[in-house]
């Protein structure tokens, strides 16, 4: 199995072939949709979570916000892998997004494991929202992983199209 790669080796994020079917992926359409939705619904239902915490008032509106954080979780990993079978030709942790994946499942874990606790009355109410409140703090941890690896990914296709242009300056 390939060492998962890393932002500072060098190594771009997509060869020539892997971006062109990133482009022609519908699931980059998807995702690109997706990702800003998921943020949305995260930041209402955190905010409904602390509601709750903070008063004691609103289980019942903080839980279906978790609920559906959770839908929308499952569904961006579903078509998130999607992706990545398009343009790195596996499921999940292809290389380039190896670190990202292995955080993804403990995000998806901790929102697995609320789930659980409200479905089988397991834990106290306030003890779910802990839950919750670690699930949605491993979520950033791994929005911004994937911020930063696309911004790593526009700044080396802008190097890549420097680069194609000052050789081509220089041929003519």
């Amino acid at each position: 199995m390939p060492s998962p790669a890393r932002p500072d080796s060098g190594k771009p994020l997509y060869t020539p072939e892997q971006r062109r079917r990133r482009d022609a992926s519908h699931w980059t359409l998807v995702q690109g949709i997706l990702a800003p939705l998921q943020f949305v619904v995260f930041l209402v239902s955190l905010g409904l979570v602390l509601r709750y915490l903070a008063t004691g008032a609103g289980y019942d509106a903080a839980n279906l916000s978790i609920i559906l954080k959770t839908l929308v979780l499952y569904t961006i990993m579903v078509t998130g892998a999607l992706w990545e079978r398009d343009v790195y030709g596996v499921y999940l942790f292809a290389p380039a997004f190896f670190w990202e994946d292995a955080v993804s499942f403990i995000v998806i874990g901790l929102h697995t494991a609320y789930l659980v606790a409200i479905f089988t009355g397991w834990l106290t109410p306030t003890e779910q929202m802990l839950i919750a409140l670690a699930a949605y703090a491993t979520y950033v941890v791994n929005a911004a992983q994937f911020l930063l690896k696309l911004r790593a990914a526009r700044l080396q296709a802008a190097a890549t199209s420097a680069s194609i242009d000052d050789r081509l300056e220089l041929a003519s």
